[in-house]
């Protein structure tokens, strides 16, 4: 599905200045008066005057009708694939659980050595592949288990977890 651009109709309606009117009239669907301006000159210049502050709202209702166009073709919901849902939610379980369980077992990790650690300690204590391990971390960042900073001796960072 092309969309229309209300740039593009802008430059066509440019065009009326050099006598050439109505083009974005057809560029927005609008056959009939796009015919009317091109051959009167854009109704003398002042309806291509006026479809300045008109083109927007053309280009919108082209935009709309155009949907409708796909959406009748397509039915209500687009183009519908089959898909098996009990297939790709058992999936998605498996993962959620995976991920669910490498976190209770960071945050035991943590509890173990104080509530600090770093990413090899992460990627020591957990058996985790590093990739997994900075997910991991980040992940637990987002939750707000646990805060960066810095180790006051080496400058090293630290991962703090609140447990």
């Amino acid at each position: 599905m092309t969309r229309a651009k209300t740039g593009t109709a802008y430059l066509l309606w440019a065009l009326g200045f050099v006598g050439v009117c109505g083009l974005h009239r057809f560029y927005t669907g609008q056959i009939v008066l796009g015919l009317l301006y091109l051959f009167t000159f854009g109704l003398f210049g002042m309806g291509q005057l006026i479809d300045l502050v008109l083109v927007p709202g053309m280009v919108k209702t082209r935009n709309e009708q155009l949907r409708r166009r796909y959406l009748a073709e397509w039915g209500e919901d687009g183009l519908v694939m089959p898909v098996p849902m009990e297939r790709n939610l058992v999936a998605a379980q498996g993962v959620a659980q995976t991920q669910h369980d490498s976190m209770q077992q960071l945050l035991r990790v943590a509890h173990a050595n104080g509530g600090k650690l770093s990413k090899a300690q992460v990627a020591l204590h957990t058996g985790l592949n590093p990739e997994r391990v900075d997910a991991l971390i980040q992940e637990a960042l987002r939750y707000g288990y646990a805060d960066i900073t810095n180790d006051p001796e080496s400058g090293a960072v630290r991962y703090v977890f609140d447990v």
